[in-house]
């Protein structure tokens, strides 16, 4: 089912909450430009094996609430924290894609991995996310083509083949969001880095990460992979920044077992 969390005042989130009788509960946090929808083929496996799915739109895409402001890692880890309480979770496993990862790994600094038991960093964009040359040219195209931009993110988000279909449904998600918080994360990405918050998780940590990724780095995780205590580095052999999604039985199955 689906709803929405109240943040701040005027600003809601949407909330995808599958089987909320689930033995264990699972929360997802996107990727930019996406939404919760780019978990599909995780919501369509996990629900069926007994675990509760919880996806959250942030701020500014997806289904949720637009505002002007409030695109900083602080700002959106409140919002997540803000969620949790009103849900009241307990003992989840956090994972995040991307940006999504950066964002998890802000909420378990700065509230100590508040009602976390396990964290999964999806092709993290952490400890930093696009160089300065990178962010601008996005940024640029974002404030005068948008959809431009989407497209050549498509265009580099996967290794393997995807059809045209499955190239417009990506490209439609990355619409959904704003324009200005399209740009407002851009921005962060350029200027915000996350150095300081990887010794601060605590709980056991598993990163996994396309070694063919061509906008986040792998050796991006295995410098998390060193930061960050009791945590674990898998890499996917035959993904780019989609493993979600290119090698998505793998990840489900490792997901399982990293569960318990």
């Amino acid at each position: 089912m689906g709803y929405f969390v109240n943040v701040e005042p005027g600003v809601n989130l949407y909330v995808e909450d599958l089987n909320p009788g689930g033995s264990k509960t699972i929360v997802f946090i996107h990727g930019w430009p996406l939404s919760h929808k780019q978990f599909e083929y995780q919501f369509d496996f996990l629900p069926a094996q007994g675990y509760r799915c919880i996806g959250i739109d942030w701020r500014g895409f997806g289904n949720s609430d637009k505002p002007i402001n409030g695109y900083n890692y602080d700002r959106l880890a409140d919002d997540i924290r803000t969620v949790v309480g009103v849900l009241q979770l307990n003992n989840v496993t956090l994972v995040g894609h991307s940006t999504g990862g950066s964002i998890a790994i802000r909420y378990m600094s700065r509230f100590n991995g508040y009602g976390v038991s396990k964290l999964v960093l999806v092709d993290a964009a952490a400890p930093v996310g696009f160089t300065p040359e990178t962010a601008n040219k996005f940024l640029h195209d974002t404030l005068n083509d948008r959809p431009k931009m989407i497209q050549e993110v498509t265009d580099t988000f996967f290794f393997q083949y995807i059809t045209g279909p499955f190239a417009d449904w990506f490209f439609q998600m990355g619409l959904q969001a704003a324009g200005w918080s399209t740009a407002a994360i851009i921005v962060l990405l350029r200027d915000e880095k996350l150095y300081a918050d990887l010794q601060k998780i605590l709980v056991p940590t598993l990163i996994v990460h396309g070694i063919h990724d061509k906008v986040i780095p792998f050796a991006q995780a295995q410098e998390l992979n060193q930061q960050i205590k009791n945590s674990q580095l898998v890499p996917f052999q035959y993904s780019g920044h989609g493993l979600f999604w290119e090698e998505r039985d793998k990840f489900n199955q490792l997901l399982t077992q990293f569960i318990g």
